[in-house]
């Protein structure tokens, strides 16, 4: 099992920046092979914005985000990062991370998210 906390989630004005914090926790944290940052807007679909893979580092973006958020982790520490520079008020969503331990298939368990609200 593995528990997901985020914070650094605030009112930021457009054009600045945030950097995430997703800690996991629990028994299994060691099997985590990939995570994975979400993000749900008001009246929206929730959307991948990216994710890392523990072993390799290997990262992916979605095309909104891409040069724009990065995301790092720290495997001692079981945590994952996403860094936001030059944000916008279309990036106001409630960001969530996820993980995933089984070695292919979905993502198993899931922060409850952090605000991040970005004002024009």
């Amino acid at each position: 099992q593995v528990q997901l906390v985020e914070s650094g989630g605030r009112l930021v004005e457009a054009g600045g920046s945030l950097r995430l914090s997703c800690v996991a926790s629990g028994r299994d944290t060691y099997r985590i092979n990939k995570s994975g940052w979400f993000r749900q807007a008001p009246g929206k679909e929730r959307e991948l914005i990216g994710y890392v893979l523990s072993g390799t580092g290997f990262t992916s973006y979605a095309d909104a985000v891409k040069g724009r958020f990065t995301i790092t982790r720290d495997n001692a520490k079981s945590t994952v990062f996403l860094q936001m520079n030059n944000l916008q008020p279309e990036d106001t969503a409630v960001y969530y991370c996820a993980v995933r331990t089984p070695a292919t298939g979905d993502y198993d368990a899931w922060g409850r998210g952090t605000q991040v609200t970005v004002s024009s």
